[in-house]
């Protein structure tokens, strides 16, 4: 089996040693997105905007790889605050309207760069 990596300009560079994703034959692993804004290397403003733009990112590289939000398998998501998870959920939606991969939300007391919410997912190409 051979392992590739993603990339795509349409998201944010990782902001660390990893890549956005990567693929090991029909399965993609969607590193952790957050509400970064690509080619700016900053957040987006507020919660509701990082949040769209963390799913943004991550459906760029879904793209990128051959994949889809149709395609994906589970979701798991990290906040900064559980109180904001009907918020977040009211976005997910959007996304996910008819597929509903099985998915996870835990609150964490911190993210990179100061993000609100982070975003990953393991998707079939």
């Amino acid at each position: 089996m051979t392992i590739e990596t993603v990339h795509t300009d349409n998201a944010p560079a990782a902001v660390g040693p990893y890549s956005q994703a990567t693929k090991a034959g029909n399965l993609l692993f969607v590193s952790g997105q957050l509400g970064l804004i690509p080619g700016k290397g900053k957040l987006a403003e507020g919660f509701e905007a990082q949040a769209v733009q963390a799913m943004d990112n991550l459906q760029a590289i879904l793209d990128a790889a051959g994949s889809g939000l149709d395609k994906v398998t589970v979701v798991e998501i990290f906040l900064t605050d559980m109180g904001r998870f009907k918020e977040f959920n009211e976005i997910y939606a959007r996304y996910f309207s008819e597929h509903k991969p099985a998915r996870a939300a835990v609150q964490v007391a911190g993210l990179p760069l100061g993000g609100e919410v982070e975003v990953k997912c393991t998707a079939l190409v």
